[in-house]
């Protein structure tokens, strides 16, 4: 069975522009209103994504593997599966990832902020390159 895979798609594309924009009206530590209200925009996409992703990754398992091999298994038990399944091939940096997410949801200051925003940047490469391999391994 596939995967409707198209909310995936419109995170990846939204982080990616969010990225852009940042790139362009950020320089360096945020000192604007402007340029705080854009990174925040960005870690909202980083938020996002990164919830579609892992859980794409867990429907794509269930389907793919086994249903029972993923059910109730933590994040990071989730993503050595995804990675024993050639769907991501860093583990370790997915692990960063979701301890950065777990940290916007339990907490908000400056330096919460910049790790999530500069992780954001090499994110959305690594989301366009998981939805990439969804969309080759799809049938």
């Amino acid at each position: 069975m596939a995967l409707d895979l198209s909310s995936l798609q419109k995170g990846v594309d939204s982080l990616e522009r969010a990225v852009k924009v940042a790139s362009f009206k950020i320089k360096g530590k945020v000192n604007t209103d402007e340029e705080e209200v854009i990174r925040a925009g960005v870690i909202q996409n980083f938020e996002f994504t990164y919830e579609l992703c892992w859980k794409f990754m867990k429907r794509w398992l269930q389907i793919n593997i086994s249903g029972v091999a993923v059910d109730g298994v933590s994040r990071k038990e989730l993503f050595r599966i995804a990675a024993e399944s050639q769907l991501i091939n860093n583990v370790e940096t997915w692990f960063e990832y979701n301890g950065l997410r777990n940290e916007t949801a339990h907490t908000y200051d400056v330096k919460t902020a910049e790790d999530v925003y500069a992780a954001a940047i090499h994110f959305a490469a690594a989301a366009r390159i998981f939805l990439k391999v969804l969309e080759n391994k799809n049938d």
